[in-house]
């Protein structure tokens, strides 16, 4: 077994949620092989074309990778490694939400654009203005960035996740991403969506992301800011009670941020290379497939 490569337990826990091999076409290569060069991939960052030549032709594992992440068999992947993780902390089940900026390397600009709608016929000059934050890229101070909201569990194991340009705020995001939490529960019976509490800092303080967690039965433990505080003290009756706070709560909130340092342990998350906005979300479920696979839910 070489560095990186599946341990013959982890094989066995993925091996059943994988997918079998096309209706049409060849067989596939096999996949073990191919999903062990994906892992080194993520894991070094390396260029695809540099695979070592154990994992076989890079073109077959660069293929492979960019199909599961376009499919969403990843995402699939996923969902079955976090079936029923929710079930040790029942209804009291805890989130924490948090977003970290992810650089871009200068080799994941310059996708290519599809033309307009306006111009369909083949040739037409892309001479309309590109569309603000493509492929989930923006610009800032830093240069070319990512940003990845996220959602963890109490063991700093990723539950959700959404990628947005770096220049974007974390606020806007709140509801977008915790709208993709969606925890199978084994057997029967509908996946779970909505965790008992969510855990966020003081960027989510907003009304609109408090009663939306009002509105769904779940607590928040959000602490204010000042200026929303000294604005309450301000109107005085008219300002309303201060919203509830659970202080000894908000000490678990640092599972997100430890969940963001396991993910960044893989350097194609760290430092982003993938043109392609679902490529790189690939890139991060690969990660958090081996997050999964390295502290399962059962």
């Amino acid at each position: 077994m070489k560095r990186h490569d599946l341990t013959d337990e982890e094989w066995e826990r993925l091996a059943p949620l994988l997918p079998g091999n096309p209706r049409q076409g060849g067989r596939w290569a096999d996949h073990r092989t191919v999903i062990n060069g994906v892992f080194f991939r993520v894991r070094t960052n390396i260029a695809w074309r540099d695979l070592p030549p154990w994992y076989g032709n890079w073109k077959t594992v660069y293929n492979r990778h960019r199909r599961c992440s376009m499919d969403g068999t990843w995402e699939k992947i996923l969902d079955g490694l976090r079936a029923g993780c929710e079930a040790a902390e029942g209804e009291d089940w805890t989130l924490s939400v948090d977003s970290t900026v992810v650089r871009a390397h200068q080799h994941a600009a310059g996708a290519r654009q599809a033309p307009p709608a306006d111009f369909p016929v083949k040739g037409t000059p892309l001479d309309h203005k590109p569309v603000k934050g493509r492929e989930a890229l923006g610009r800032s101070r830093g240069g070319l960035s990512t940003k990845v909201h996220l959602v963890a569990d109490q063991r700093c194991r990723p539950i959700a996740r959404i990628i947005s340009p770096g220049q974007h705020a974390d606020s806007p995001y709140f509801r977008r991403v915790l709208e993709r939490v969606r925890v199978v529960r084994p057997g029967l019976g509908r996946p779970r969506k909505r965790p008992g509490r969510v855990l966020a800092d003081k960027a989510y303080s907003s009304r609109g992301n408090r009663a939306y967690l009002r509105r769904r039965g779940i607590k928040a433990v959000i602490p204010i800011k000042k200026d929303q505080q000294a604005n309450r003290l301000k109107q005085g009756s008219r300002g309303g009670r201060p919203p509830g706070f659970d202080a000894d709560r908000y000490k678990e909130r640092n599972t997100a941020e430890r969940c963001v340092n396991k993910l960044k342990g893989y350097r194609a998350v760290a430092l982003r290379t993938d043109k392609r906005e679902r490529v790189y979300q690939g890139t991060i479920d690969v990660a958090s497939i081996r997050i999964w696979l390295r502290d399962p839910a059962s």
